[in-house]
């Protein structure tokens, strides 16, 4: 087996160890993707030395970031080291937490306790060996995710790891071994033990995976979808027909993966995720006279904002998902005119457009592989146009304020607000309107007629 190809500064972390009786190692997915050729600084390192004797190494250098399960944070070289003792963990009543934690001096015990073979491998910070006992090299040549032991134990312990099998089936491409998936099966109820924010976490992960589609599937058949998102459940073998040849859940899985051939980030395809997904309660006719979907974007929108809200996401996180999902049925034509232009651009918001587009081209694309985007396209030209008149299109933008109608006593109050709004409308459909007398004479007529 190849050895491990250390930086200079974390070999000098190792001798720090070494040269004090204690051993350093890194484990889990940096050594994984070492050995995969890919790409990973994102270390874990774990050691023989308690967090007292690894305080003792560092005196004026760490901080005791997870002291109670044996982590500190060590600060070396200008960079922040998270190091944790070796320990085993006692029983998990929760199915979530260890009841309690205890630190051993054996590295074996250590990485017994870990969830997938291709996870537990570790390397020596003295001369890069790396330790493989659980046979995660032979499971790595067959691209297999198998959990350590007995998985109904493993996934006792955390239930979270029967999401994390999946989601790296999803990022490296592998099979996930049979008893481990039948254990996923058996137990898959049990992820509802776990907190949204760590379902969140491992679920956009997959999603911004680089097989989000396969990753949907292992989640649908291994029984987790429907306890993280019932509603792409529901939609399969949930037929649309007209122009699309696939039900709504085989569409949506197709469309994630187009977004991801394009490179668009996880804010797309969380839109791409949820945009027709409320197809399944807006549908009305048969398949003799077909199927219409009135509004199934409002629906869809709403499913994204409870399930986002439920996954504890951002504020922004969730405004910017029902935004596209809202927006995505938008019908351009040539025949718009400028002002429909620009109240489509305040509709959306001009940040949000570019990732909207990118949500229709993933759809379309999904549809046909050979769409044309020539009418997209000239959309596109057409708002850069209408962005770069710099017309007004907020409030802020007009050539008065609340404090000018105030002055010339034209309205106060809710009047002021509503003759504002009547105003920025007008300068919308004619920008030419915007400058300080004629928004002054038009206040003043409208107010008249709302008094």
């Amino acid at each position: 087996m190849k050895r491990y190809v250390f930086t200079r500064d974390i070999l000098s972390l190792g001798r720090k160890f070494s040269d004090s009786g204690h051993k350093l190692y890194i484990v889990g997915g940096a050594v994984r993707d070492f050995l995969l050729g890919r790409e990973n600084h994102d270390y874990d390192f774990t050691t023989d030395a308690t967090p007292e004797e690894v305080t003792a190494l560092f005196p004026s250098s760490t901080i005791p970031t997870g002291i109670k399960h044996g982590t500190v944070t060590v600060l070396y070289r200008k960079e922040a080291y998270e190091i944790t003792t070796f320990r085993t963990e006692g029983a998990y009543s929760d199915g979530r937490h260890p009841d309690s934690v205890s630190f051993v001096r054996d590295l074996a015990e250590d990485l017994s306790r870990r969830d997938f073979t291709v996870n537990a491998f570790a390397a020596s910070t003295e001369d890069g060996t790396i330790i493989d006992l659980h046979g995660g090299l032979d499971d790595l040549k067959n691209k297999t995710i198998r959990a350590i032991g007995e998985p109904k134990d493993r996934f006792d312990e955390d239930a979270l790891r029967m999401l994390r099998a999946v989601r790296f089936a999803a990022k490296l491409g592998f099979e996930i071994e049979e008893k481990t998936f039948e254990a996923v099966k058996k137990d898959a109820e049990r992820i509802t033990l776990i907190s949204k924010e760590r379902i969140r976490e491992e679920f956009f992960r997959l999603i911004d995976s680089p097989e989000p589609a396969r990753g949907l599937e292992l989640l649908r058949t291994s029984g987790l979808l429907k306890y993280i998102l019932p509603e792409l459940e529901a939609a399969y073998g949930f037929e649309q027909l007209g122009l699309h040849s696939d039900d709504v859940y085989h569409h949506t899985l197709k469309a994630l993966e187009e977004a991801k051939r394009l490179g668009y980030p996880l804010s797309v395809k969380l839109a791409v995720l949820f945009h027709d997904l409320g197809k399944v309660e807006a549908r009305r006719g048969d398949r003799e006279s077909g199927y219409t979907f009135y509004g199934h974007e409002n629906i869809s929108e709403k499913i994204a904002e409870r399930t986002l809200k439920t996954l504890k996401c951002s504020t922004e996180e969730i405004r910017k998902t029902c935004s596209l999902v809202r927006n995505h049925m938008f019908a351009y034509t040539p025949e718009w005119s400028d002002s429909a232009v620009r109240r489509f651009i305040i509709r959306v918001g001009l940040n949000d457009i570019p990732e909207l587009f990118d949500v229709r081209r993933s759809d379309a694309l999904s549809m046909d592989p050979k769409a044309d985007f020539t009418l997209l396209n000239s959309f596109e030209q057409r708002i850069e146009t209408e962005v770069e008149k710099q017309s007004a299109m907020t409030l802020r933008d007009l050539a008065v304020n609340g404090n000018d109608l105030k002055n010339e006593k034209i309205a106060e109050g809710k009047k002021l607000g509503q003759v504002l709004n009547y105003l920025l409308d007008e300068v919308i459909e004619d920008p030419s309107l915007n400058e300080r007398d004629k928004l002054i004479n038009l206040a003043r007529i409208h107010a008249s007629k709302l008094a």
